[in-house]
């Protein structure tokens, strides 16, 4: 069984590295999961069957946003309670967040299944692709309680500490998915609904044996379901609605960011879409480390250990900078060659290479953002969170992006999106300094 920490007290420094390495590893699993999806569905049926999962994967993504919005709120209440050395607490707000995440994931699942024809014609899907990729969409609709749940178990497990089991189930489902993919659609001949199947099986084998192995390890006071009290659910929807929201918005910066690449064409749309998974992968660092921070300080904070708080913080923003100072070598060196694994296109690898290299330096002041939102975040400042995000996409980041471009050709691009990342870590480090976060009351006892 993987150690729980007790984090309000010991090494912060020792405790930190070692929380959130499987973090990281968790979170590149949870990005080939699409990954090998896509490899195998292109290869295997072609490329309208890709398109359509690729289109379908841009819903599936704005959902899972959501999720990860809420498991952000789970994991700050979890944690405190926690801190608080509060098992009652504990048991009472994991009982309410079952109850209402089950709610929710049937209600989504039910909605998402019967307008998934709609919203893929809102998103302008080619109508060569429609019927595919509302086959696609539908059975992911079906099987969005897996999603929900054993993204759901990981965060619980985090918030008590221990970050190495949630690991080992997410590795089930990838592992499995891998495997399935060409069996349900080659074998089977079930084409683009059997990577959708096999895609559910997978999480939800993967959310049954994490429930099972988690219950009866007793790793987390779970108890039967049953009806929460107002003073909880008031609790997890103050929290856990701009925590959601804070995702959504942005994922519809990126798209806005998207809109300005796609206006210097297709080569440009090419090397952006290849540096962006690249960035996917350079950013893990840093976002598994505003989540160990997240964690770590909940639990001081539900301790009222405030100088650990900040102790974590502080070494939280070390750790990042750090770690993404040495990508920014690496980028500067090889972009070309990392651009070269997904494209081939001249001109594309250019400007992906040069889009790169001019954002490289850049990246630790996007690393500052997640340590110290996922301070705020630990207090329960859920919705300064979100206004902070709103600021940073649609205030800075977009509008930066648009006149650099304007001004600057396809590189402003770079600088637009580059001087964000500063502007935004000055804002939240000055929120961070002066805002008045820690007075947060989330529990109203």
């Amino acid at each position: 069984m993987a150690k729980q920490y007790d984090f309000t007290e010991g090494n912060i420094f020792k405790q930190l590295l070692i929380f959130s390495a499987p973090i990281i590893l968790t979170n590149l699993l949870q990005i080939s999961y699409q990954f090998i999806d896509s490899l195998w569905v292109g290869n295997l049926i072609g490329a309208n069957a890709l398109g359509a999962v690729a289109l379908s994967g841009t819903v599936v993504f704005t959902v899972l946003s959501f999720v990860i919005g809420l498991n952000n709120a789970a994991l700050t209440i979890l944690s405190q309670q926690k801190g608080r050395g509060s098992e009652a607490g504990l048991r009472r707000y994991l009982n309410a967040f079952v109850v209402l995440l089950s709610i929710m994931s049937v209600a989504l699942g039910l909605a998402g299944f019967f307008l998934s024809e709609w919203i893929l014609r809102l998103l302008g899907t080619p109508e060569a692709m429609l019927p595919m990729a509302a086959s696609y969409l539908k059975i992911n609709f079906i099987g969005i309680l897996f999603l929900f749940g054993y993204n759901f178990i990981g965060t619980v497990l985090r918030s008590v500490g221990d970050s190495k089991t949630p690991l080992y189930f997410v590795l089930t489902a990838v592992v499995l998915n891998a495997i399935l993919d060409p069996i349900f659609i080659a074998g089977f001949g079930w084409g683009i609904e059997g990577a959708a199947y096999a895609t559910i099986f997978s999480q939800g084998v993967a959310f049954a044996s994490g429930a099972i192995y988690t219950v009866r390890r007793k790793l987390v006071p779970f108890s039967k379901p049953y009806v929460p009290a107002r003073r909880e659910v008031l609790a997890i929807l103050r929290l856990g609605i701009p925590a959601g929201l804070q995702m959504s918005v942005i994922s519809a910066g990126v798209m806005a960011i998207m809109s300005v690449v796609a206006s210097f064409g297709p080569a440009v749309v090419a090397g952006y879409g290849a540096a962006q998974r690249l960035d996917s992968i350079i950013m893990l660092p840093a976002q598994a480390l505003g989540t160990a921070v997240n964690s770590m300080a909940g639990q001081n904070i539900g301790a009222g250990k405030w100088d650990r708080v900040h102790r974590i913080t502080f070494y939280g923003f070390i750790y990042s900078s750090v770690i993404m100072l040495l990508f920014a070598l690496v980028i500067v060196l090889f972009a070309s060659y990392g651009i070269r694994l997904f494209i081939q296109e001249p001109e594309a690898v250019q400007f992906g290479s040069e889009y790169l290299k001019i954002i490289a330096f850049l990246y630790p002041f996007l690393g500052i953002n997640f340590i110290l939102n996922g301070a705020v975040r630990a207090a329960g400042a859920m919705f300064q969170v979100l206004i902070l995000n709103v600021i940073s996409f649609w205030i800075l980041r977009y509008p930066i992006t648009y006149l650099f471009a304007d001004m600057f050709g396809e590189k402003g691009i770079a600088y637009g999106i580059g001087a964000s990342f500063v502007m935004s870590s000055v804002l939240a480090f000055l929120y961070y300094k002066y805002g008045k976060w820690q007075r947060t009351e989330m529990f109203g006892e």
